[in-house]
């Protein structure tokens, strides 16, 4: 497919492949308007694994798909002077993007490309990317589309002088929306190379990126929504960090900085992102919890230090765990949404919260003092499982979140080891797992029916708030 390789004439002209000034904003450039109408073009003609099947019912032909494909290439080509820092990638991209059509657009693999991909090495304040890859969009498209987006990171000097001084964690990006495709006008907040299509997994990835914009919009949008269904009285910094979006984007950058970090940091009984390991979604959702108390915990100790953006980290981690967390998603396995719970549930019955007269009410110092001992009580859990074998280490986790959750009523992992076949290996075991162990309690019963739209609303949310950007 030599023709997706070479320049293409665009307007009249010949199309440059250097010598472009860089700076100028992706999106307002002609060409991502082609190259994101290309993309969509391609989307709906892949299978669940990136594969375009031209025997399928409405399949395009060949020539079609290799025209817009080419389409992607001349535009990538075309953008690529504004990125200068990108030009390695960009140059595999075309490659790959070639290849896949090459071998008659089966699954496709973009490895080299990802691989040259290196977003952590230059992290720049406000540095724009164009990222174009087939994969899946965790908590969004679970197909392994082809997706475009832009997006600038968010690295301001004192955050940087925070990783390099107290939270050292070189693979971290915090980003922001430009524009994207279909599969991120979705719940996703995440770009992470595990989901990108290729024939073999590295042995390590060299970054991991979270839209801080998409997480602060929906926190804000959601937990205003919450403050006036509940009557809870906020405090003024609280209610500051909800009516500032710039203000609760840094508060997310910070707090996914040190999140992200805990994962490798601690007294842990086993692999911290638990990966190819089978085990029930407790064990996730105390390990994400863990994290997020974490950096709760750090983020006071940033706030006496006088940093005020260590307070907005900890409001935002108590609402958003609290209130959006257990509400968003199914009830499948939902880990974040339990352990969002287990914090509501600690809290209220450590006196730091009341639901009284129809009204919540939180005793913000009581709170911060609470959350410190549930992030203890886990830490405790997590030292006391290098002494234990893995299947007791799951009991004494469901043991922990039962003394404030209550397990659904036909669960036989609350009946104890003496309910299941212990002659099964522990991954079998994970099959006695209900879908939904802890369901959610009255209260959340009927706050869900409240903020149910609002919720909802929040897909595809950008930096504009309640605005989206038009896919």
């Amino acid at each position: 497919m030599t023709e997706i390789l070479a320049p293409e004439r665009v307007d009249g002209g010949v199309l440059p492949v250097d010598g472009s000034p860089a700076g100028g904003r992706v999106v307002d450039h002609p060409a991502w308007t082609r190259l994101k109408a290309a993309v969509e073009e391609i989307r709906p003609w892949q299978s669940k694994d990136g594969s375009i099947d031209f025997a399928a019912e409405g399949a395009p032909a060949r020539k079609d798909a290799e025209d817009a494909v080419g389409r992607v290439a001349a535009a990538v080509r075309e953008l690529a002077p504004l990125l200068p820092h990108d030009a390695a990638y960009h140059e595999a991209l075309v490659v790959d993007l070639g290849r896949w059509a090459e071998g008659g657009f089966e699954v496709p693999d973009f490895l080299d490309s990802l691989m040259a991909f290196q977003p952590a090495g230059h992290r720049e304040d406000g540095l724009q990317h164009l990222v174009v890859f087939p994969m899946y969009t965790q908590n969004g498209n679970p197909d392994r589309n082809v997706e475009a987006v832009v997006f600038r990171v968010v690295w301001p000097d004192w955050l940087a002088e925070l990783e390099a001084t107290r939270y050292d964690n070189p693979l971290f990006l915090g980003i922001t929306f430009e524009d994207f495709t279909a599969g991120y006008d979705t719940n996703s907040a995440v770009l992470f190379p595990e989901t990108v299509a290729v024939r073999e997994v590295p042995e390590r990835f060299s970054w991991g990126a979270i839209f801080c914009d998409r997480e602060a919009a929906r926190f804000r949008k959601v937990i205003k929504e919450t403050v006036q269904i509940t009557g809870l009285e906020l405090t003024e910094v609280a209610e500051g960090l909800l009516q500032d979006q710039e203000r609760a984007e840094k508060a997310f950058v910070l707090w996914d900085m040190i999140h992200d970090r805990t994962h490798s940091h601690g007294d842990l009984p086993f692999d911290p992102f638990m990966i190819k390991q089978r085990q029930p979604f407790w064990m996730y959702g105390l390990e994400e919890l863990r994290c997020d108390l974490t950096a709760f915990h750090e983020a006071g100790k940033l706030a006496d230090e006088g940093l005020d953006r260590g307070r907005d980290v900890q409001y935002a981690v108590l609402m958003d765990r609290m209130f959006r967390f257990p509400l968003t998603g199914d009830r499948t396995r939902n880990y974040d949404g339990m352990g969002g719970q287990l914090l509501f549930a600690y809290l209220h019955k450590h006196d730091a919260l009341r639901w009284t007269d129809n009204r919540l009410s939180i005793d913000w110092d009581r709170a911060r003092e609470v959350t410190e001992m549930l992030r203890k009580d886990i830490e405790t859990l997590y030292r006391d499982g290098i002494d234990r074998p893995k299947l007791v280490h799951w009991f004494k986790a469901h043991e922990l979140v039962s003394q404030y959750l209550a397990p659904h009523p036909g669960s036989v992992w609350a009946k104890g080891p003496d309910a299941l076949d212990l002659s099964q290996p522990p991954r079998k075991l994970v099959d006695e797992v209900l879908p939904d162990e802890f369901p959610l309690s009255m209260f959340y019963e009927a706050l869900a029916k409240k903020l149910r739209g609002v919720i909802a609303s929040t897909k595809g949310i950008t930096a504009a708030g309640d605005q989206k950007i038009a896919a």
